[in-house]
């Protein structure tokens, strides 16, 4: 998803597990496609490696943008997953994990949040009816297709980076999310975070939120494929998160403890389609998958700045050695 990434993070991940560009050439197979674009997404089924799962991730996801824009985040989210699903089915491919989203429970009525919350009512924003309309086009779809395995993975707030420091996120201009904007603040990219609202009915007044280190997160979706290849077709719905909920200020004081250094704030009005607390009953995926997060706010932090302090300025400046195979669109 180039939206928030870079095709320098492929090469990253090569470095990680150590392939040679000889073996990367071979394992690592990028074509560069906006889905939207149906005969160019065709054009990569037709010319790719036979796979046997998808993870859907791509889409555009700012909730605070999308509720000023609503009509871009409608049409890319919808179509580029009505594309995905079409092709899918005419080549075979029957097994897919989607990225949703916890911003499907609305502005929930007890916490913590079991898959069994009411989903659909009181949604703030138009990015989190994108991921309610997927799930719920997912489920008409495996109804006409009982032979599909698919998996809705309902994230609450990733955050962090790989401990290596090679692998983080690098949003293309002002940051939406909480994390990559503390840790610019933090490298000196930016002189001070906003904090949206001081003035919610949570124990400091900021907004609380099920912050999930990207790597478990990861692990999230490798479990899932594998719960999928084990019971074979199916429908299947769990939450990601770590069920602990952690407030801005919180996250904030645990970022300056991780850096070493004070981080200047100010505090702005509340942000359209935010909510003010939202954690997760993640009990599902351990009991049925034999998945749980392990890792804390104070590793999440301490990842994302050695990720930071060591890529300052994120991808930027820095050239992929890995060629997309089509560049006749570009990647969402």
């Amino acid at each position: 998803n180039l939206s928030n990434s870079s095709p320098v993070s492929l090469d990253r991940v090569a470095e990680i597990v150590g392939l040679d560009d000889e073996e990367k050439a071979k394992r690592i197979v990028f074509y560069e496609v906006d889905l939207c674009d149906e005969p160019s997404l065709r054009d990569m089924f037709k010319n790719c490696p036979t796979f046997e799962s998808c993870i859907h991730f791509a889409g555009l996801k700012a909730v605070g943008e999308s509720t000023r824009i609503p009509l871009k985040y409608y049409h890319n989210n919808l179509t580029g997953t009505f594309n995905l699903l079409s092709l899918m089915e005419e080549f075979n491919c029957r097994s897919i994990v989607f990225s949703s989203s916890a911003t499907v429970y609305g502005a929930p009525e007890t916490v913590p949040i079991t898959e069994s919350a009411s989903v659909g009512q009181g949604i703030t924003n138009a990015y989190g009816r994108t991921k309610y309309m997927i799930e719920d086009i997912l489920r008409d779809f495996y109804k006409s297709a009982p032979k599909w395995s698919i998996t809705i993975l309902r994230y609450f707030n990733p955050v962090g980076a790989h401990p290596s420091g090679l692998i983080g996120e690098d949003p293309n201009g002002i940051p939406n999310n909480l994390m990559p904007y503390i840790s610019q603040v933090a490298v000196g990219r930016r002189e001070h975070l906003t904090v949206f609202g001081d003035d919610y009915e949570t124990p400091d007044g900021t907004g609380v939120r099920d912050y999930l280190h990207v790597m478990d997160l990861a692990e999230g979706h490798l479990s899932a494929i594998n719960h999928m290849a084990e019971k074979g077709s199916g429908i299947y719905l769990f939450n990601l998160g770590t069920g602990n909920g952690c407030s801005v200020i919180d996250m904030l004081k645990a970022m300056e403890k991780a850096c070493g250094h004070e981080l200047k704030y100010v505090v702005g009005p509340r942000r359209e389609g935010d909510i003010a607390t939202c954690y997760a009953d993640a009990s599902l995926a351990k009991k049925e998958m034999g998945w749980e997060a392990t890792r804390g706010l104070e590793e999440m932090c301490l990842d994302t700045w050695s990720w930071q302090e060591k890529n300052p300025q994120g991808f930027s400046g820095v050239k992929s050695k890995i060629t997309p195979m089509k560049r006749d669109a570009s990647s969402l």
